[in-house]
């Protein structure tokens, strides 16, 4: 395949924590989009082939448009795990920052859609518009998710063929595409990941579901879904749109799972039509800021009877070292202390593993200064007052718990599933009625590492 006559716009590179994020800016539009990939990206590779070029072209006549290569991929720096939706988001934010874009687009293809909704539902701030292409809400299939087949029926299948263009079949069945394409894929497939990496960002992602978090999108938000793609049934599209409120679910005839094959024009069009549609307003104008945020309670377990054992004094000293220690370890997790409860705290976190590290530290730090204490979290909408934050996410956190033994961490299976990918472990600690709020809850015990 000959190279084509575009560009190759300057690789520069954000700091994501230790890892360096690879990333390019071009075009000469008013406003930014951030171009989120799938599973597969190389962000200099990507130019060589005609007709992804044109289509990133013609985004960049309507954008500035941001491209990158998620941890482990393309140009971005390999790594030694796998990886998890909170570490993506991160490396997103990162390069939004490095990139001097304050408030974009966000355009998530296929994988990139679930890292594309969590950050959405986290930094609602810097998201004006949402789109999504042949994504979907969970990457396995499960009896209430009939839209996707489970990894274990096609996975083996899909690393083997990884790296010899055979995917061409599933991308792009219908063969609109340049001469030498399907040696280009294959090329492209070895150039941003080797076939285990990709086994493991499958299996990570097999624990990967955002259905919960969907009603707090609340941020106009366009779904496009090609009526025949054989990668990702237009089930998963319509799922999306059914369960996003303030949503657009524009369905285009055609097979092919990639954007700049079948009807790029279209699918650029529409684009550029709904960002600049001045008319959609988010959900949450003039009300309190509302955002996705994990928050934790922590509890001292029989306060008042340690306190009447040691004496005031001596309580008053380690209440002191409490304080400190829960300070410093919120902060050190990018968390934020909302208050204190008098014998615990209540905080909240821009991720749920941020959030579970710091309860674990804190439960095991503080039982080594001789404080018993337990931790209940759970992820979901908060309304943000000034300094202080309510709602429902912030009552179940704190009656998952009371539910706590001493020295135990508990999670709903909301935050669990939204951990996907990453090596946290739990065990199922039952389901419970939490006072106050309705319906039942399937509880998990933080097991490690």
């Amino acid at each position: 395949m000959a190279i084509t006559d575009y560009a190759i716009p300057e690789t520069q590179y954000a700091q994501s924590g230790e890892l360096s994020i690879a990333y390019q800016i071009f075009g000469r539009g008013r406003r930014d989009l951030v171009y989120v990939p799938g599973i597969v990206s190389h962000i200099e590779l990507a130019w060589e082939d005609q007709k992804t070029a044109a289509f990133l072209n013609h985004l960049s006549e309507a954008f500035r448009v941001i491209v990158f290569d998620k941890r482990g991929q393309g140009m971005s720096d390999r790594t030694e795990g796998v990886t998890n939706l909170e570490e993506r988001i991160d490396d997103l934010r990162a390069v939004m920052e490095a990139a001097g874009s304050e408030r974009a687009t966000i355009f998530g293809l296929s994988e990139g859609g679930p890292m594309s909704l969590l950050f959405a539902a986290s930094y609602p701030e810097k998201v004006e518009r949402l789109v999504l292409f042949g994504s979907m809400a969970r990457f396995d299939g499960a009896e209430n998710y009939p839209h996707r087949p489970p990894l274990e029926d096609y996975i083996d299948d899909f690393v083997a063929a990884w790296g010899k263009g055979a995917l061409v079949h599933l991308m792009a069945p219908e063969n609109d595409y340049e001469p030498g394409y399907p040696e280009w894929l294959a090329r492209l497939e070895r150039m941003s990941a080797s076939p285990s990496a990709i086994r493991k960002f499958m299996m990570a992602n097999k624990r990967i579901d955002v259905r919960p978090i969907l009603p707090d999108v609340r941020l106009p938000t366009l779904i496009i879904q090609r009526r025949r793609d054989r990668a990702v049934a237009r089930g998963n599209g319509r799922y999306l749109a059914d369960n996003i409120l303030d949503s657009v679910y524009l369905e285009l005839p055609g097979r092919s799972h990639l954007p700049w094959l079948g009807d790029p024009d279209t699918v650029v069009d529409a684009i550029v039509r709904f960002a600049e549609a001045s008319s959609l307003g988010t959900i949450s104008d003039g009300l309190d800021e509302r955002r996705l945020a994990t928050a934790l309670f922590t509890d001292i377990v029989q306060s008042t009877e340690q306190l009447a054992a040691m004496g005031d004094q001596r309580w008053r000293e380690m209440m002191d070292r409490h304080d400190h220690l829960a300070e410093s370890l919120v902060d050190n997790f990018r968390g934020r202390i909302v208050k204190s409860t008098g014998d615990g705290i209540l905080a909240i976190f821009d991720g749920p593993a941020r959030a579970l590290h710091c309860a674990q530290h804190l439960v095991e730090e503080l039982g080594g200064i001789g404080l018993s204490v337990r931790a209940g979290l759970h992820i979901g909408e908060v309304v943000v007052r000034g300094d202080d934050i309510t709602g429902l996410a912030v009552n179940i956190a704190a009656r998952v718990m009371g539910e706590a033994e001493p020295g135990e961490v508990l999670v709903t299976r909301t935050l669990m599933d939204l951990t996907g990918g990453s090596e946290i472990v739990f065990d199922p600690a039952g389901t419970y009625e939490l006072k106050g709020v309705p319906g039942t809850f399937d509880v998990f015990r933080l097991a490690g590492p």
